[in-house]
């Protein structure tokens, strides 16, 4: 029914402490997203990061890392300006992009790693 809410996907946060079970030991691609609470263009994002994370669940780790709260990995990835996204492959860093990224820019980048690994949709 088109007058009922929808309930909010949880998108995973990833903290210093569940980064490397979560991230570098993923099998799947993620996208992780640094943020604060008080940044305004990272407000904007947050919708756009939670519809990929639902949508992409199972195929790409979409999560979500709290730059207040994770002082280790926003120091540990020299977070200079947030947003910042990063792109994880195997484990390893692959791409990184600061400011808002249009969604059909993130989906073209996500199907592009699904397709490199032989997932296709």
């Amino acid at each position: 029914m088109f007058w009922k809410k929808k309930t909010k996907y949880q998108t995973t946060q990833i903290t210093d402490a569940t980064f490397n079970d979560l991230v570098a030991k993923s099998k799947i691609p993620v996208l992780l997203d640094f943020y604060a609470d008080w940044c305004g263009p990272c407000k904007i994002l947050g919708p756009v990061i939670d519809e990929l994370a639902e949508e992409y669940e199972g195929r790409v780790l979409v999560a979500k890392v709290d730059t207040e709260r994770n002082p280790q990995l926003s120091q540990h990835f020299k977070i200079r300006s947030i947003p910042t996204m990063m792109i994880f492959n195997n484990g390893e860093l692959v791409e990184k992009y600061n400011g808002l990224v249009p969604k059909p820019n993130l989906e073209e980048i996500l199907n592009a790693y699904l397709v490199d690994g032989g997932e296709e949709e």
